[in-house]
């Protein structure tokens, strides 16, 4: 009884380490895309999920390009920072950069808030705090595990 119990274990433990972990999801695959394809893809998801007309389209289509070209830069920045063993940030450029990112997202909120109509509006908006709660869940479940593991 011990030997198959012991098995199933031994089984079960080769079974969940052979899957496949890649926790990265849909980001993994657009890293390889360019800044105007992303933009056209995020275009379509909101065109699908706001029911956009085609100005609207139109000017969401340049907004998501300038966006998706300064992340990729920035993530460029960052790869090359990485590779050359940058010193850690200081507390005033951790400030000046958090600040730098709110700024960023007030001046885009009021940007969509003149392009989309009030209902689109509200459900973008929507839409968007799902999507950082989404995150923070994913950051809270990971804090969790860490503090599993060291018990």
């Amino acid at each position: 009884m011990k030997k198959i119990v012991m098995a199933i274990l031994v089984m079960a433990g080769i079974s969940a380490t052979a899957q496949d972990h890649n926790m990265k999801g849909k980001r993994g695959d657009m890293k390889d895309l360019t800044p105007v394809q992303v933009a056209t893809l995020q275009t379509k998801k909101m065109t699908l999920a706001l029911d956009l007309n085609e100005s609207q389209q139109a000017k969401i289509k340049t907004i998501l390009t300038e966006d998706a070209t300064a992340r990729k830069a920035k993530m460029e920045e960052r790869k090359a920072n990485k590779e050359d063993g940058k010193k850690v940030l200081t507390a005033d450029e951790k400030y000046a950069k958090q600040n730098e990112r709110l700024d960023h997202q007030i001046a885009r909120k009021e940007q969509m808030k003149s392009i989309l109509s009030t209902d689109q509006y509200e459900k973008w908006v929507k839409m968007d705090s799902r999507k950082k709660m989404r995150g923070k869940r994913k950051d809270h479940g990971d804090k969790r595990a860490k503090c599993s593991s060291k018990q």
